[in-house]
């Protein structure tokens, strides 16, 4: 995994911030599962899962504080940011992704119940995740652009986030 996270950031400086651990201790040994993180800003994160089952790839904005989840519902309620991030969620799902999180059960006060963007203004987090398999190219270096491929793919939503939602790392 480390040998991976250091091919992606040797092919793009922006992945140099990275942690490794393994987890699950509980519940398979530790040599079974890793992940990866990759810190783009303040909860946003792209992430690599690495199991029996094989590479997973995601982006996340979670664990946020409450002015990132007031700028997201903002930036969601506006117009052309919203009607952005709705395309790019879009996309994403059309390219195999799930897109989920953590979201209230009701309509979000303050906002219309028939708000064209209701769904995405009732999440406290967005996920997009994407298994990306285990075929023969997994032990190799090959996997270093499956994943650099899978990180391009999620590039608009992790941008969206860090232009709209988190605050600029100091």
């Amino acid at each position: 995994m480390i040998e991976l996270l250091n091919d992606l950031a040797a092919a793009d400086p922006a992945y140099e911030d990275f942690a490794v651990w393994g987890y699950g201790e509980v519940l398979m040994h530790a040599w079974q599962r890793q992940h990866a993180i990759v810190r783009l800003a303040p909860n946003v994160e792209l992430s690599i899962h690495f199991d029996l089952d094989g590479l997973e790839v995601g982006v996340a904005w979670w664990y946020a504080p409450p002015p990132q989840i007031e700028r997201y519902r903002a930036a969601v309620a506006a117009a052309g940011s919203g009607r952005r991030l709705v395309a790019i969620v879009r996309a994403l799902e059309e390219q195999g992704y799930v897109v989920s999180g953590d979201m209230l059960k009701r309509p979000l006060r303050g906002h219309p119940a028939d708000h064209p963007r209701m769904t995405l203004l009732r999440h406290r987090s967005v996920i997009a995740t994407r298994p990306l398999g285990c075929d023969d190219w997994i032990h190799t270096a090959a996997a270093a652009d499956h994943v650099l491929a899978a990180f391009t793919q999620l590039r608009p939503l992790s941008r969206w986030m860090v232009k709209h939602v988190a605050q600029p790392r100091s």
